[in-house]
């Protein structure tokens, strides 16, 4: 088995959820229940969450041997990460068929976890 990070990006101005009808909001959920089924039948979510957005972010970067700490995101983006999961599956096959499960909209990256010892 192998672990893998699944972001999740969406357009940096998404449609607002109020926005969405209830059968459309009831339609993403389904997708995600979806996803967390199969990857359950194929390996194990070992986490998952939803991020708040960009703006309630906090940077911290190094800069001429100072901390520099900035309310907000670092750079303006076309799109922003607004979840995860953490998954254990076979292969990246399986992880590709589990992706393609969540809702269209998303630009989805698969990442390898890398043991650091």
């Amino acid at each position: 088995m192998r672990r893998y990070l699944i972001l999740i990006a969406y357009p940096a101005s998404p449609q607002a959820w109020e926005s969405f009808s209830a059968e459309e909001q009831a339609a993403f959920f389904e997708q995600h229940a979806a996803f967390s089924a199969y990857v359950g039948e194929h390996g194990r979510e070992i986490a998952s969450g939803a991020l708040a957005d960009t703006d309630t972010a906090t940077t911290v970067r190094h800069v001429d041997g100072q901390v520099v700490v900035t309310d907000g995101p670092f750079a303006e983006t076309a799109e922003m990460i607004g979840g995860f999961y953490e998954v254990e599956l076979p292969d990246l096959d399986t992880a590709i068929a589990a992706v393609q499960l969540l809702p269209k909209g998303y630009t989805l990256e698969i990442r390898p976890i890398v043991a650091v010892s």
